[in-house]
């Protein structure tokens, strides 16, 4: 297991757990007792650690190397998933992955980002950063989903689109608003999970839907912290002041109606009980589905658009007002 840096007294807790395991299998003694207690002890600590974690501790959470991807959860809602490749343009995006899935007797669209699973994968997958490529491949089964009245489900799971020269070159800013603009009038339903890091573009990309889920332990924000600190300070060593500042938790953004519900995680995080996660959400998938199935393209369509240009707050300035407003002489 790996052990985040809040969480150090459950990591001395399972050492004694697995010594004391150990010794009652070397001596043949009955350490049951024991081994009882220690794991009241390590459900109590923990209860007590996830209680009240900061916004710092859960962008380490969402990050944690064990915590489940999309491929994962694949695996877990679908009987039957085809993987569909390409973008028809450029090339296959291995950051962004997509294909028809079952979920118990219905067929939908799901596309995710994919991190990888170890060193290897991660570099092979790129960090779950997409190309133009992966947001035009993703957008392009959204069309096919589309054309045959499929659902269609995104799991958001990246540090942010790639940011290098050749991403730029292909056209990354005009990929991710072409899939804005497109998955806002999609006539299926679309339902859009957070499972992980929400940064950015990155994430918007393929996070416009009827309904915009979280989970517990995720964030979903214009920048990284790190980015933000390094901005702000010209240092990292901020990054944990900068969470607190964007206000990017799930509930924040439920409070702020950026999102339409926070789904909750076993005590631990998703990477303790990733089998149960999965049933959780695809408990939730399911609900969701039932009752957008339930409207009419139109009216999804309509309340989608109602529901993403009523975001954030402005003030109407009058033009006497406007004239009044000090405006600093320029010394240079």
């Amino acid at each position: 297991m790996v052990f985040l840096d809040f969480e150090k007294p459950l990591e001395t807790l399972f050492e004694q757990l697995e010594k004391i395991k150990q010794v009652g299998e070397q001596g043949d003694l009955d350490v049951t007792p024991m081994i009882r207690e220690l794991e009241n002890k390590i459900s109590t600590t923990r209860k007590e650690i996830y209680s009240n974690l900061s916004g710092w501790q859960k962008v380490q959470l969402s990050r944690h190397p064990e915590r489940p991807y999309t491929l994962y959860y694949i695996s877990q809602l679908c009987k039957k998933f085809i993987e569909l490749h390409g973008d028809r343009h450029f090339g296959d995006d291995k950051a962004i992955v997509g294909g028809l899935g079952n979920i118990d007797g219905q067929t939908v669209m799901i596309i995710g980002h994919q991190k990888g699973t170890n060193t290897k994968m991660r570099q092979y997958r790129n960090f779950g950063m997409a190309n133009p490529e992966g947001y035009r491949k993703a957008f392009r089964l959204m069309k096919l989903a589309e054309k045959f009245g499929f659902p269609v489900i995104t799991l958001i799971d990246t540090p942010g689109a790639f940011p290098g020269l050749e991403a730029e070159e292909r056209g990354q800013a005009e990929a991710i608003a072409r899939n804005i603009y497109e998955m806002m009038v999609l006539k299926v339903p679309v339902i859009c999970v957070v499972i992980g890091e929400g940064a950015s573009g990155g994430a918007i990309g393929i996070g416009v839907g009827d309904r915009v889920l979280m989970l517990e332990n995720t964030w979903y924000s214009v920048i990284s912290p790190e980015s933000c600190s390094s901005i702000l300070w010209h240092s990292w060593e901020h990054k944990e002041t900068a969470a607190e500042a964007l206000k990017l938790t799930a509930e924040n953004m439920f409070s702020f109606g950026l999102v339409d519900g926070i789904i909750k995680e076993p005590t631990g995080g998703a990477h303790t009980a990733p089998e149960e996660m999965a049933k959780i959400l695809k408990k939730y998938l399911k609900k969701e589905l039932a009752d957008l199935s339930e409207l009419t393209p139109e009216t999804r369509i309509e309340q989608r658009i109602k529901k993403f240009s009523s975001m954030g707050k402005f003030e109407k300035i009058s033009a006497n007002k406007l004239e009044k407003i000090a405006i600093p002489e320029n010394k240079s």
